[in-house]
């Protein structure tokens, strides 16, 4: 069958679109008109090309699909009975079509994670990977499980962090923009009764003042220069080299360093972690993991691993030979080596850096907020200073 969307109008004269699927055009006509429907318009699904355009399915919906979808196959429905109660019970057009599409592939004679492969935007290699063990090995409903955990995890640490860089974030741009009405909106209205009393001013005074004018004459080229730095900031960080050395900055700055890290250790761990337990070959879950970390040093330290691995070392001695990720890590994997439960000590791997990488954050936070109240009282007592002291020297020439 084929998906196509529809626009149509419902007995009471408003319009609905959606998506039917059928064999033909006609055909799709045929069961829109027995839903009470009169078609006006109707097209094929092209979910490929809509997908580029969109960015795919969101991270939210795919983990919400994938743990449906676990419930559905765990149920006894069969593939197609299963997409075709996410298809009716998608929330968004795009996940609607993209579903559709799938369904179309898995009807034609494709594999699940194959058919998958037609929207890699929608579904990132690992989770490709990972669909594709879990048919091998039988255990596709458990994989998707466990998968569903893992995505939930991801947006659930994905969000903390965002969340709580959200709040400094806004104190700072608040605190500039207030900080340049000020002197580029205030000070030269209070400053122009000391200029007019041709009495000396305080260096301070002289100074804000004259920072005052800089900014009022300059600022359409400041903003101009700030748009164009980010703009050629932006098509640098294109390349690879360029962008390599801004990763390798990050990671040596303090507190952001161990910071990024944490999250792309904490985040290969977990991928890891489920590809290996799903059955997927080392080599191959190496490589996906690889794909879902941040950092191009780190995704590079990965990528010198697996050709270790590949000729014949151990996973815990390729990964230590990197000296890119945390002593943890790698006795864990060296365990979980030995004792043959490689999936689990990954995990618990796991487990303890998203634990650290909170407590990091945690303590970021607590002293980043008390840092930034003090910069910006600082720079407020600045500007009062400078506007008091020729006050004072008026008051006291008076007396």
């Amino acid at each position: 069958m084929e998906a196509f969307q529809y626009q149509a109008l419902d007995a009471a004269g408003r319009t609905v679109s959606g998506v039917v699927q059928a064999d033909t055009a006609r055909q799709a006509r045929v069961r829109l008109r027995a839903q009470g429907l009169l078609p006006s318009a109707i097209g094929k699904v092209h979910a490929r090309a809509r997908q580029v355009w969109s960015g795919g399915i969101s991270a939210a919906e795919l983990s919400l699909v994938t743990r449906q979808m676990a419930t559905l196959l765990d149920s006894g429905l069969t593939m197609e009975q299963a997409l075709n109660a996410l298809i009716e019970e998608a929330a968004t057009p795009i996940a609607r079509e993209v579903l559709t599409g799938v369904k179309t592939e898995v009807t034609a004679g494709q594999s699940f994670a194959g058919a998958l492969g037609a929207y890699e935007k929608s579904f990132p290699d690992f989770y490709r990977a990972l669909v594709h063990g879990g048919e091998e090995s039988g255990a596709l409903p458990t994989v998707l499980q466990q998968l569903a955990e893992y995505l939930d995890a991801r947006q659930a640490l994905k969000q903390k962090t965002g969340l709580a860089l959200l709040y400094p974030i806004l104190v700072t741009i608040v605190a500039v923009l207030i900080v340049t009405g000020l002197l580029v909106y205030v000070v030269p209205q209070v400053v122009q009764v000391f200029q007019q009393s041709r009495q000396g001013l305080p260096w301070l005074t002289v100074a804000l003042i004259a920072l005052s004018d800089f900014l009022r004459a300059a600022w359409p080229y400041l903003a101009t220069a700030a748009i164009g730095g980010l703009v050629a900031a932006r098509m640098a960080l294109r390349r690879d080299a360029a962008r390599r050395r801004w990763h390798a900055l990050l990671l040596r700055l303090p507190w952001i360093g161990p910071l990024i890290r944490g999250v792309n250790t904490s985040r290969f761990a977990s991928t890891l972690a489920i590809l290996v337990g799903g059955g997927v070959p080392l080599l191959t879950a190496l490589a996906s993991g690889a794909r879902v970390m941040t950092n191009r040093v780190l995704r590079d330290a990965v990528e010198q691993a697996i050709e270790r691995v590949r000729e014949g070392a151990s996973l815990a001695r390729a990964l230590g030979a990197t000296r890119a990720f945390p002593p943890l890590l790698v006795h864990l994997v060296a365990s979980g080596e030995v004792s043959g439960k490689l999936a689990q000590m990954l995990e618990r791997a796991a487990h303890l850096e998203t634990r650290a990488l909170e407590r990091r954050l945690t303590v970021f936070l607590t002293l980043l907020e008390p840092v930034m109240i003090l910069v910006m009282g600082g720079i407020v007592l600045l500007i009062v200073l400078a506007i008091l002291l020729p006050i004072i020297e008026i008051n006291q020439l008076v007396r």
